[in-house]
């Protein structure tokens, strides 16, 4: 086994990197997000900010784990198994925290990168992991898939997060001015 995950391992540095560096950057957004209170609370945290985060460490702990001597395929697919059992039930643990917080409606696209696209990348994994001890080389394509499917995911939902996050500091901005403008001395009416 090792020597087939040995083929593996510029892969796994370079996606590991990147979820690696990418959790780093999405601890900050959530800092500057709070700073400026534009971020709408645990509820929305829990079902749109804390996801990205969790995805980015499964990607870096699947390639910290994928780049050792793994003796046998059989430890390799439990570990593989374990990843993906364990976030088909957290995406779905996401699913109910998004249908339940009132802050934000979900719109399609939400449902789909926050929920379905994550749910098939974990089934992803699940399912090669069942495959993994009979055809190790072929099944490791499907576990790389489902980390590259979690890394997209996973900028595409930092990103929209950031999004959303300057455009509620925008709209705070402007209702601000415009309160100030309200509250502005006008012209004295004549005598």
């Amino acid at each position: 086994m090792h020597s087939i995950l040995s083929h593996w391992e510029s892969f796994y540095v370079i996606i590991g990197s990147a979820a690696a560096a990418l959790i780093g950057l999405q601890f900050v957004a959530s800092v500057l997000g709070a700073e400026l209170r534009v971020v709408g609370g645990e509820s929305i945290t829990r079902a749109f900010g804390t996801p990205t985060i969790v995805h980015f460490g499964v990607v870096l702990l699947n390639a910290a784990f994928l780049s050792a001597p793994w003796p046998s395929a059989s430890s390799v697919a439990i570990l593989v198994g374990a990843f993906g059992a364990g976030g088909v039930l957290y995406t779905l643990l996401v699913a109910r925290h998004a249908r339940r917080q009132t802050i934000y409606k979900p719109v399609l696209e939400d449902w789909i990168w926050h929920t379905i696209v994550p749910l098939a990348a974990y089934a992803s994994m699940l399912v090669s992991a069942i495959f993994l001890p009979g055809a190790p080389e072929q099944t490791l394509f499907g576990v790389a898939a489902a980390a590259s499917l979690l890394l997209c995911t996973g900028i595409h939902n930092a990103w929209d997060s950031l999004n959303y996050i300057a455009l509620r500091r925008r709209q705070a901005a402007a209702d601000e001015a415009r309160g100030k403008a309200e509250d502005a001395p006008g012209d004295a009416p004549n005598e």
